[in-house]
């Protein structure tokens, strides 16, 4: 790991309190089988691109859109079905008190509003990635947005992650969806190319960079999703 100075987290009783993950193979079961159900039932179809391919002892950081109720389901699928590996998923802390199942399926809380929490979750992400097979799932934006071409605001955390992280894969996935050819609407997933980004370059660029790939990739979905669908393939 590179530059590990980092100020010490100071607490007090204002402070937000941390949600680790605390999963259960129960629950990760019983939610993988009911997220594919819900895929097969609410949608006409799910179409599927994948240009990333971990290897057996990859260890993945995952970052994505963040524009469908579906989000912090789609991990289990994506999990399950291409990545089989050690998931986790960072999660805000409002949501995580209201779902306290997520915990169960590998969430962990972070609080856009206190930056103390923020580094405390960055941590205990950082060190989730040490773990054989990890991967982590981010939606850096922090909360839902309006799907559209204009380039999405990532968080910094995610930048600083990757300076963070040695011989970990940061792949960029997007989630679309459309009623072009009926009332139920088609979803689309386009898992990219594992990236390669100087790590020397300031975090701002990074997270520009970042950014711009996400971007470029839900442009290249928006363009035959629904048309020639070119690339992607009819999973459910």
């Amino acid at each position: 790991m590179k530059d590990k100075a980092l100020a010490p987290i100071i607490t007090n009783k204002n402070t937000l309190s941390f949600i680790p993950a605390k999963e259960s193979k129960f629950f990760i079961h019983f939610f993988t089988i009911y997220t594919r159900w819900l895929l097969y039932w609410r949608f006409k179809a799910v179409w599927v691109k994948q240009e990333y391919y971990p290897d057996s002892q990859a260890r993945s950081v995952y970052f994505m859109n963040h524009t469908l109720w579906w989000d912090a389901l789609l991990p289990l699928y994506l999990n399950h079905g291409y990545f089989k590996q050690k998931a986790r998923a960072m999660m805000e802390e409002k949501q995580m008190r209201e779902y306290k199942f997520f915990s169960k399926i590998g969430a962990f809380s972070i609080s856009l509003n206190d930056s103390r929490s923020q580094i405390r979750s960055l941590r205990y992400a950082l060190d989730s990635m040490k773990r054989p097979k990890a991967s982590l799932y981010l939606f850096p934006e922090g909360e839902l947005s309006p799907a559209s071409a204009y380039k999405p605001k990532f968080k910094d955390g995610l930048s600083w992650l990757y300076k963070q992280c040695d011989d970990v894969d940061f792949v960029p996935i997007v989630f679309y969806t459309h009623t072009f050819r009926g009332s139920k609407p088609e979803l689309y997933i386009n898992i990219g190319e594992r990236i390669t980004i100087p790590n020397n370059i300031p975090t701002s660029d990074i997270t520009l960079h970042l950014e711009t790939i996400v971007q470029q990739l839900l442009i290249d979905t928006c363009e035959v999703a629904g048309f020639t669908d070119t690339g992607f393939t009819k999973m459910i």
